[in-house]
């Protein structure tokens, strides 16, 4: 054990190893199968790779079911066949996703979209279609993402519904036809479109409101959808398409419609979640109230229905809290009684992991910024802290276990994260309040919350700033714009520059080129504007150490927005390490790279700020190089 902190030894836990917080867990992301006959779920293999495994309910039968070789599966679901399940796995980051189909009955693995350099994106499956999945794919053209409809039986792509070039979302109705789309308006906005003989308009949001589709009802008269148009917040409405007639189902003033569930085969929306520190549910479909109430009995923390049967009498409930493994349950609607499966990461159970706490604070005009505060145990003032900055921006943390969070306060750290102006959530009064705002009032947000840090339990010449893409972008500019504040910066695939940021984004993104110019600035017109919130042009005001970790084949956040920034600093005789990895794209997917990232990052915030770290040691396997 190392350490240079304020707190004696005694005062900590034992550290927690990496390899506990940052490898694979054991278990994950389960499902039933439609009939309910199996379970499946990701576990890794005896290379350490995640792979999805499948047993029979009720059985000790397990058995693996694919075979990916290095990444690791992230993402799969069944089919309404109940032969099949789908995964997803792109090359070493690169997000050109492909789809993969796995008979369980004879292990066959099929690649369903054969396609190179192409991107596929899922659309929609129905149980009433057990063969046939929709699916998007930038086949013509890599700008856009047709819809195509794949036999599951023998593979066949067959053509369905053309991408005028602006749609980036489409809803099928209960038929299986396209029928709503999403298309982007040179505005910023979005317009609903609803298919009968042709496309028409049913709804435009503008640039600084929000809407999407989210289901037909059984009979195709309603089109469900989630809206801030007449509001602050966005609500859940039920449109009548013959009457054009709008009503709202669920709302907040405040929050936004968050998690949305639905019946498997009825159509029926029966619940939503508003999340405001915390998640809460609101039951619209009074049939499952009695099975809310009783899965709420089960565990504390929050818990999410994640997988259900077609005949509706099995759930799988994920139970989630801030200080443990989220835990998996089968719960049986009849009995009304809950069967632990497994949690995610047993090792975790017995850990000194520490809670999350819900916090506020006033921001320098007036407007509520929340966020969420985690302190080591025995805590006493004048600690050394990290702001840790979420990505998007237009994204949100929540409460809950987060392994960063707890490595950061296990190694003797105070934790802030703040959901600054622009995170999703909070109604489209806060959310627009960060239009052209980067580098700017969003930041203003951040060191805000660095004073209240300073006024409440931190030691103010001992707070570091650390994040991953828009994180990463404001932990440049934390540096950069305001190079007293902070003792030191770890940015993860964080853009330096807005102008080339904006001219390297992929292909499929220019539809939404609009949105960005009204939020972040007009690339065609305002190039001097984004310089001016980009911090490459600021390199040479930084005094802090700066670490980055960038994945070569990012598309979000090209490998050059770090080398750029890299270079400057070198040039200006600034102090930078720069950890790159070749098989990564946005964020670190694969253990062995998360792993000796986050050795490099707690030995450089423990030679500046003074905490706790466990040596690197041997990480084998991992792709990267530093300098």
């Amino acid at each position: 054990m190392q350490s240079a902190t304020l707190q004696s030894a005694t005062q900590l836990p034992p550290l927690i190893p990496r390899e506990i917080l940052f490898g694979n867990p054991e278990r994950t992301s389960p499902r039933i199968s439609p009939d309910g006959k199996y379970l499946t779920y990701i576990a890794p293999d005896e290379k350490n790779v995640l792979q999805v495994w499948l047993q029979t309910v009720g059985q000790q039968d397990e058995r693996q079911l694919t075979n990916d070789q290095k990444r690791g599966i992230r993402i799969y679901f069944w089919t309404y066949d109940g032969e099949q399940l789908i995964y997803l796995q792109d090359s070493d980051g690169d997000e050109n996703w492909h789809f993969y189909s796995v008979n369980i009955n004879l292990n066959i693995v099929r690649d369903l979209t054969p396609f190179q350099g192409i991107q596929a994106q899922p659309i929609a499956l129905d149980p009433n279609f057990p063969d046939e999945m929709l699916v998007g794919l930038n086949l013509q053209d890599r700008r856009k993402h047709d819809v195509y409809r794949i036999n599951l039986k023998n593979g066949a792509v067959e053509f369905d519904t053309e991408n005028p070039g602006n749609i980036v979302a489409w809803t099928a109705d209960a038929q299986f036809q396209v029928r709503a789309a999403i298309a982007t308006t040179a505005d910023g906005g979005y317009d609903l479109l609803f298919r009968e003989a042709s496309w028409s308009t049913l709804r435009h949001w503008g640039a600084d409101d929000e809407g999407y589709a989210v289901s037909f009802s059984a009979d195709n008269q309603i089109l469900y959808l989630v809206g801030s148009h007449e509001a602050n917040a966005q609500r859940l409405i039920a449109l009548d398409l013959a009457k054009s007639q709008e009503t709202v189902i669920a709302e907040d003033s405040q929050y936004d419609v968050g998690g949305i569930l639905i019946h498997p085969t009825e159509r029926v929306i029966q619940a939503v979640s508003f999340y405001r520190d915390k998640q809460e549910w609101q039951i619209l479909d009074q049939s499952i109230a009695a099975d809310f109430e009783a899965i709420a009995q089960v565990r504390p923390g929050e818990f999410n229905v994640s997988s259900r049967t077609l005949a509706d009498h099995t759930w799988l409930v994920a139970y989630a809290t801030d200080n443990g493994p989220v835990y998996y349950y089968a719960y049986n609607r009849e009995s009304k009684t809950s069967t632990l499966l497994f949690s995610n990461q047993p090792k975790l159970e017995e850990l000194p992991l520490v809670p999350m706490q819900p916090i506020s604070y006033q921001a320098r005009d007036g407007l509520t910024i929340h966020g969420y505060l985690t302190t080591p145990v025995g805590t006493p003032t004048q600690l050394p802290a990290v702001l840790l900055v979420h990505g998007g921006p237009w994204a949100r943390d929540t409460w809950g276990y987060s392994p960063i969070v707890q490595w950061l306060a296990n190694r003797g750290y105070a934790v802030l994260q703040v959901n600054f102006r622009g995170s999703t959530g909070y109604g489209k009064d806060f959310l627009n309040a960060a239009n052209r705002e980067w580098g700017a009032k969003m930041h203003d947000d951040l060191i805000d919350a660095v004073n209240w840090l300073a006024e409440s339990i931190a030691d103010r010449n001992k707070i570091a700033i650390m994040g991953g893409s828009y994180g990463g972008y404001a932990t440049l500019v934390g540096l950069t714009f305001t190079p007293d504040v902070f003792a030191a910066g770890v940015d993860i695939v964080g853009p330096s520059n807005l102008v080339t940021l904006m001219q390297s984004i992929p292909p499929y993104w220019a539809p939404m080129k609009a949105m960005f110019a009204h939020r972040l600035g007009d690339l065609e017109t305002e190039a001097e504007f984004l310089k001016s919130r980009s911090p490459l042009f600021f390199a040479d005001q930084i005094q802090k150490p700066l670490l980055i970790g960038q994945g070569a084949n990012d598309p979000r956040v090209k490998q050059a927005e770090s080398e750029q920034i890299v270079a400057a600093m070198h040039q200006a005789g600034k102090p930078v390490e720069y950890a790159l990895y070749s098989d990564e794209g946005h964020g670190f997917a694969r253990p062995e790279n998360r792993l000796h990232f986050f050795a490099k990052a707690e030995e450089f915030l423990a030679k500046y700020l003074g905490g706790r770290f466990e040596p690197m040691g041997d990480i084998p396997g991992h792709s990267g190089s530093v300098s």
